[in-house]
């Protein structure tokens, strides 16, 4: 055999052959056999596993908003209704790139830099399958422009939307009060799940406070979606729970007349049904007009609103702290009656000025020349602030403060809306704790004519008159009459409450003191006498007067003289008729000067207004005529 050749063995290349072939064949066929082991599992053993997934990439569960409750006056005339309007919204997992798609937008209509900054707010805590609106109230001109490009904006749509409308505008804003957009506090306060389609929610008023029942249960449903996320067809629907509507206890016209009563003046006004506490008139004026707020209001208009010097904002009705001035008389006179510390026929010689032992400050009285030999029944009907002056000095500030905390000052009445204040009635133990000095003889002589650190809301005056009214029944104040379920057409009346009664053991001191306030309007000599010419019923009333700014004691108070803003407030309280009170009314006219020119006429028109001009006391209504 030559050196350097190597022989084929052709037998073991056969043999070698044949084996990678085996393996390589056993190999396929394992590889087959896992796969059809795969296949097995995912379409048989893992089925449903993986139908379930397929759906979920081609079906979405959507929210539905429910339709917001109505609110209705106690006559039917409707407050709060819904409109249908249409709005641009965004679904965050369909678009593909967010930055881009808004700037297109922004390229076909107009997009404010608010809008802008509250729709990323809402990116932040909406989930991405949930719709978030951008714009509101689009116009039929910029529904069109984005109509003919949605092909080019993949998670954009145009969707109708209910959006809340206040028919009667200013009328009823601090007391309806108003929705708007959802911010992130809102957010964090109400259920993400029940609000996951909502987009507003009260804010204000009945609006907020009556928000859960107003609001209703959402509703889903079940679509089909291709590649890019559109709706191909409804799968399943369960229907949204509407809201509940509100029947108000307020009446509509006697707003209006109220509203129209105050012309210019700013003030506020409550009218209560003393038997039950409806609220039937609740004005704060200037008011504002609610839909301004609904879909965003733009910064110009706000600042104007906010920044205005009459603050219409501001609702004096509930929120405005003012001293009571002589409103608080008839109050104190029947705890001077009740103590004993004064009988009705018990005198004071007033001469136009009080003084206390040992101190040369005097205590004016309204009147220069004074009153004279002066009873209780006078000095409530001619508001002698010397015979209160005396008579405080007597009870003391304890008994002063008792008698007023009773029928409800310096205390929240309960109203169900919020935002009440408190108001103030004070006492040796609050002086001490609020400044840490002690209580003076000169202080408790001015707290007896409802001036000093003395403060009161309207509404407060309002409630304590009713009760007063009524010798001492009290109940809470409502606005909210009836719920009617929309599903079932039934209607729930709101329990009146009642709340702890003003005790007095004689009834004749009660007497005395109503006897009185009757005399301020129907005698000629009363201080309110100038609104009785004609009046078909007994009303009793006070007048009050309550200074804005002291004045030194050589110095005398010209109205003539002082700027409109720092004149005194008036104020006035009333009820009627006398013998059955069916409205009891308390309002206050800012810097009006006297309680008897400016503010007890105002009564009088809301007084005829529901007494004697209203025709729907017997008989329901569903409309309004204008208010012009």
């Amino acid at each position: 055999m030559a050196q350097g050749v190597t022989l084929k063995n052709p037998i073991w290349e056969s043999h070698l052959f044949r084996g990678r072939t085996i393996i390589a064949a056993a190999a396929a066929i394992l590889m087959i056999l896992i796969i059809i082991a795969r296949l097995f599992y995912l379409q048989v053993i893992s089925h449903s596993h993986y139908t379930t997934l397929s759906d979920n990439n081609r079906v979405d569960t959507l929210p539905i908003v429910p339709t917001r409750g109505l609110i209705y006056d106690r006559n039917g005339i409707i407050l709060a209704e819904n409109l249908p309007r249409y709005s641009l919204d965004l679904v965050p997992e369909r678009v593909e790139d967010m930055e881009i798609t808004l700037k297109s937008i922004r390229e076909l209509i107009e997009i404010s830099d608010s809008e802008l900054k509250r729709f990323r707010k809402y990116l932040k805590h909406k989930r991405r399958f949930e719709a978030i609106p951008l714009r509101f109230q689009l116009s039929d001109e910029e529904v069109a422009k984005i109509a003919v490009n949605l092909h080019q904006l993949a998670g954009v749509e145009i969707n109708s939307r209910l959006s809340r409308h206040y028919p009667l505008g200013t009328l009823m804003a601090h007391s309806v009060g108003y929705i708007g957009r959802m911010d992130v506090n809102d957010l964090q306060k109400v259920d993400s799940s029940n609000y996951s389609a909502t987009t507003h929610v009260g804010k204000t008023g009945v609006e907020r406070s009556y928000e859960k029942i107003l609001h209703g249960q959402v509703g889903h449903q079940r679509v089909e979606t291709n590649a890019r996320g559109r709706i191909l067809r409804v799968l399943e629907r369960t229907a949204p729970v509407p809201g509940n509507n509100l029947t108000l206890n307020i009446d509509a016209r006697l707003q209006k007349t109220a509203e129209k009563a105050f012309a210019s003046e700013r003030g506020a006004l409550v009218a209560i049904e003393p038997e039950t506490g409806a609220v039937l008139s609740l004005i704060s004026t200037p008011s504002y007009d609610p839909n301004l707020f609904v879909n965003g209001i733009d910064t110009q208009t706000y600042q104007a609103i906010s920044q205005s010097p009459d603050q219409p904002l501001f609702n004096r009705a509930l929120q405005g702290q003012y001293p009571p001035g002589s409103t608080t008389k008839p109050f104190v006179g029947l705890m001077g009656l009740e103590s004993k510390i004064i009988t009705p026929k018990h005198k004071v010689d007033c001469h136009g000025s009080y003084m206390l032992k040992n101190d040369d400050r005097r205590y004016r009285d309204w009147k220069k020349e004074g009153h004279g030999s002066t009873n209780l029944y006078q000095a409530i009907k001619h508001s002698c602030d010397v015979y209160f002056y005396d008579l405080s000095l007597n009870l003391g500030i304890d008994r002063i403060s008792k008698i007023m905390k009773a029928f409800g000052f310096g205390n929240k009445t309960g109203i169900d809306i919020g935002g009440e204040a408190n108001g103030l009635i004070p006492s040796r133990e609050w002086k001490q704790k609020k400044y840490g000095t002690h209580w003076f003889p000169g202080e408790t002589l001015i707290s007896g004519i409802g001036q000093g650190y003395m403060l009161a809301t309207p509404l407060q005056l309002a409630a304590s008159t009713a009760a007063l009214s009524l010798g001492g029944k009290r109940m809470q104040p409502q606005l909210v009459k009836t719920i009617g379920n929309t599903s079932t057409r039934t209607q729930q009346d709101i329990e009146n409450k009642t709340l702890a009664a003003v005790e007095i053991s004689a009834p004749a001191n009660w007497r005395a003191i109503i006897k009185a306030m009757k005399a301020v309007v129907h005698d000629f000599t009363g201080t309110a006498h100038g609104i009785n010419r004609g009046l078909q019923y007994n009303m009793a009333g006070k007048t009050g007067t309550a200074q804005v700014f002291g004045i030194k004691q050589d110095e005398e108070y010209v109205v003539e003289e002082v700027t409109k803003r720092l004149q005194d407030h008036a104020l006035f309280i009333a009820f009627a008729p006398v013998e059955k009170p069916r409205i009891a009314v308390a309002l206050i006219v800012e810097n009006g000067g006297s309680g008897s020119s400016a503010a007890a006429p105002i009564a009088r028109k809301l007084m005829d207004q529901y007494l004697l001009n209203n025709p729907f006391l017997n008989k329901p209504a569903t409309t309004m005529e204008s208010r012009e």
